[in-house]
């Protein structure tokens, strides 16, 4: 499978096999069901619609609920928390109401106390970045600031931002004061550590954005993949 959705459990670390200590992130991945297909003979391109996370009809809205009897049928709950549509090179491998889990991402290996490692697989993880609010030239950036001494009152102002008459203005792009976080932002190449099938758990070294709870989108790193 290309893609899979999860959501950010938090962190933790593990003994992996030669007793090192490592830190983990652990995510809930799947199960998702596939809601539709796109086909090149009917919409252009190919293509795989998937829903994670349940929730009730009252909560959904009208048009996105029809679609989703159309494809699941009548339930007391559907996965509407979160729909993406992701690109395949081929639909024939799925079909609608499929349900797709963390066996469908990753090759699992040896089993150890409930725990299966993975061995020489990463992923790409994408997610939005917690948001700090509007934050200034230090927190933002790592702008130094000003002297710190007595009678200094440079503090932690940006300093010059540009130049006098000529060209008389600041250029586009120029650091500033401004929104901080809450930013689509993809973490390449993280190793897989294990993973627990039975509750959907993966373990991947390291940290990935977004705050617990924050929805995540895992894809198997097709750049580490290619270097071995």
């Amino acid at each position: 499978m290309e893609m899979l959705i999860g959501v950010k459990l938090g962190m933790t670390r593990i003994p992996l096999q030669d007793g090192v200590m490592q830190a983990v992130t652990a995510i809930r991945v799947g199960p998702c069901f596939v809601l539709d297909l796109k086909t090149p003979e009917r919409d252009g391109y190919s293509a795989v619609k998937l829903g994670f996370g349940q929730k009730k009809p009252s909560r959904i809205p009208k048009p996105i609920l029809g679609q989703l009897r159309n494809a699941l049928g009548d339930r007391e709950t559907y996965p509407a928390e979160v729909i993406k549509e992701f690109r395949v090179a081929d639909t024939s491998r799925f079909h609608v109401g499929q349900e797709i889990g963390i066996r469908d991402l990753v090759p699992l290996q040896e089993e150890s106390g409930g725990l299966l490692w993975i061995k020489d697989f990463w992923v790409d993880v994408t997610g939005t970045t917690k948001g700090r609010g509007t934050a200034g030239w230090v927190k933002r950036w790592g702008f130094a600031g000003g002297p710190k001494a007595h009678g200094s009152k440079f503090g932690r102002r940006p300093g010059s931002i540009g130049q006098h008459s000529e060209p008389a203005k600041v250029f586009k792009g120029h650091k500033m004061a401004g929104r901080y976080g809450n930013e689509r932002l993809t973490v390449v190449g993280l190793r897989a550590i294990g993973a627990i099938p039975d509750k959907g758990l993966l373990l991947v070294k390291g940290s990935v954005p977004g705050p617990t709870g924050g929805y995540l989108l895992i894809t198997p790193s097709k750049r580490r993949q290619s270097r071995g």
